[in-house]
Order: structure tokens, then sequence, then C-alpha cells
């Protein structure tokens, strides 16, 4: 094991001691933050909190023209955790510990590769990227502070992902009459009837889309995650609520997709609303996403990063593409360990991605 896989692994344990579960979002200014800042102690900082648990803290040394962006939130644990889940377990070939995955093992890496030398790099730790309300990175892009590119640290397995789908939640209200079922029905008596109707059509939409195709992704995503409403089975359903999500490839029209689905309810719902939206990654219609993509395959190449293929969840990378950033997502482990009971990552992947982050900064302070 190399000295600096050692500080990487203590610096683990100590950021998965700290409880940074997302929910409840009370994640303060202190706690992690206090412990980032006693291992950053010459770089400039800045730490903001932006509520409702939603903490940002930007730290930079000399004039870097990379900046590496990563969440220190964690979901909740579940029940079925075999032991205490904040603190951390090393064997032979993984380390166990609520956030070793996804993602503070990168965030470790970051800390030791910054204690390991005195180069020029910039990092930015935020907490609110579990709790679909991302305020964190809105609230640094609209500085718009001068960085070439931002890589945001994910589950990647070592490897650059360049394109990555949107997503959007929605939640739809219907409302019916309340009546007999034994009474003849109008199409707009049951507001159940209405959300079948509705969801036939809405399948239909997204199997028109199995055409489409971007950087190695297909077709639109999407889930009827819940229906509420009516009454019991002898009583036409007064009201009901359904809430959807769908995952746009980068260049589709996300407005032209709600509003398709928006339009597809008759009569039309009493509530439409999106809850959640983030964008694409690269950000933008075909030809901008498209060059958008190249860029970052480019900026990948020249840092010697290895590229692996498109993904279908969401990152945060999108957010800092939409801002006008080159960005794509680089970090240790596999999402298929992320949000599991005994959240683990391999070491080799903590040992590949620090070396990868260590030759890096050394090439941009150059």
């Amino acid at each position: 094991m190399s000295a600096l896989l050692d500080a990487t692994l203590e610096h683990l344990r100590m950021l998965v001691g700290f409880d940074t579960r997302n929910p409840p979002r009370a994640i303060g200014k202190g706690g992690i933050f206090d412990y980032l800042a006693g291992q950053l102690h010459d770089f400039d900082l800045t730490l903001e909190d932006h509520g409702a648990g939603a903490v940002s803290l930007l730290a930079v040394r000399g004039a870097p023209r990379l900046l590496f962006n990563v969440h220190l939130d964690t979901v909740p644990d579940s029940p079925h955790w075999s032991a205490d889940p904040f603190a951390l377990r090393v064997g032979e070939d993984r380390a166990v510990g609520l956030g070793a995955c996804d993602i503070k093992g990168a965030a470790a890496a970051m800390l030791a590769v910054a204690r390991a030398g005195d180069g020029d790099c910039a990092f930015l730790f935020t907490t609110d990227e579990e709790a679909n309300d991302a305020r964190c990175v809105p609230a640094f892009v609209r500085g718009r502070r001068e960085f070439e590119a931002v890589i945001v640290a994910e589950p990647t397995c070592s490897e650059a992902v360049l394109a990555h789908r949107g997503i959007h939640s929605v939640r739809m209200q219907f409302q019916g009459r309340a009546g007999h079922a034994s009474a003849e029905q109008t199409d707009a008596d049951s507001a159940l009837h209405q959300v079948v109707r509705w969801g036939q059509k809405a399948l239909d939409l997204v199997d028109a889309q199995a055409h489409q195709r971007f950087g190695g992704l297909t077709g639109l995503r999407f889930n009827i995650g819940r229906i509420e409403g009516g009454i019991k089975a002898n009583v036409i359903a007064p009201e009901a609520e359904v809430k959807f999500g769908f995952r746009p490839l980068p260049s589709m029209d996300s407005d032209a997709l709600l509003a398709r689905f928006r339009g597809m309810a008759d009569p039309a719902p009493e509530i439409f609303e999106e809850t959640f939206r983030g964008p694409s990654l690269p950000a933008g219609d075909t030809a901008s996403a498209e060059n958008r993509r190249l860029a970052a395959r480019d900026l990948a190449d020249r840092l010697g990063v290895p590229i692996g293929h498109a993904v279908d969840f969401w990152t945060e990378a999108s957010l800092f593409s939409a801002a006008g950033y080159t960005s794509f997502v680089f970090g240790p482990g596999n999402i298929a360990q992320a949000h599991t009971a005994d959240e683990w990552v391999a070491l080799d992947q903590l040992d590949t991605y620090t070396t990868h982050l260590q030759r890096i900064l050394h090439a941009d302070a150059a």
C-alpha cells in the first residue's frame, strides 16, 4: 500500500465519521468543514451556508486552471448495515463506510494529494447533491469564477464520463367528481381513469423515442413512480395525484417533452408542477452539446484520463456545463456500490484515482 493511499484512507476514516446524511438536511458550517479547513490551512477558503443543510467550501491555492468538485453529503443509512456505518472498515480489498463510495473516497484523495505537495489546486466541497434541491453549485456558477474546466467526482470506476442523461421530476393532480360507481361515467368523471388514460399516452410517447441516440445513450427513460387517489371500489374517484420522472438524452428538448406530457391529459390537470430539474451532460442543443462533449474528450485526453462510457445516472457536472464550463465526471468506485448497505469502495480504485489526481494536479500547476 502506497503512502498516498495510506493518507487517503486516514482522511476517509475521518470523513466517514462525520454524519452528513441528507436528509435530514441538518449539516452546518462546523463538523466536517472544521476538519477540511484544518487540512487545507495553506488554501484560501470561502465557506458559505446556503440554507437547508447546503454548505459549500471553496478551497483555492495559487492560480489553478481546473476545479475539482465533490459532494460530502450521503444518503441515509438503512437498517441492513452489518456494523456502524460511521466507522470505516478497511479490509484486504475494500473500505466500507457510509459515503465511502459516494463519494467521500474522492474527497479523501483530494486532501491527501493536496497535503502531499504545494502546487496550485482548487476544490469545491458541497453538501446538497443528495437533496434534489441544488443550491451550492448554482450559487458558485452565479459568481462565474475563472476556471478552464470543472471535474466532478462521482463513482465512475476512475474513468472520465463525458455524457449522461438529465433528470426531471413532476407532480400532476387530476380532479374528477365523486359518485356511485354504478353510474354511467364520462371521461372526466373519474380522476383515476384520467390518470390511466394519460399514463398509456405517456408510455406510447416514450416508446416513440427509442430511436434517439447521443454519445452511446439510447432512448428516453421514464418512470411513473407513484399514483394516489380514490376512495374505494364503488366510488368514482374525485381526485388523484401522479408523480413521474423522465431522463432525457443530451440534446433532447426537455421543455417540449414537458409540454407534451402535460398536453396528453384530458381534461387538463389541475396541477402540473416540475419538482426537480437537472440538465443533461453536456448541456445545450444537439450541436452545442456535441461540441461540449468533444471539448471534454480533448481535456480528458490531455490529462491522460481514460474515457469511459456514458451513464444513465445524473450528476452536478451538468450544472457546470449549463453554466458554460467544460466538465466531465471522474471518480473512484462503482455506482453499483453507492446507496447500498455496507457501501464500499475498492482500494485499487482509490489508489488509481489518487495517482491520476496527483498527476493531473502536477500537470495543471506546470
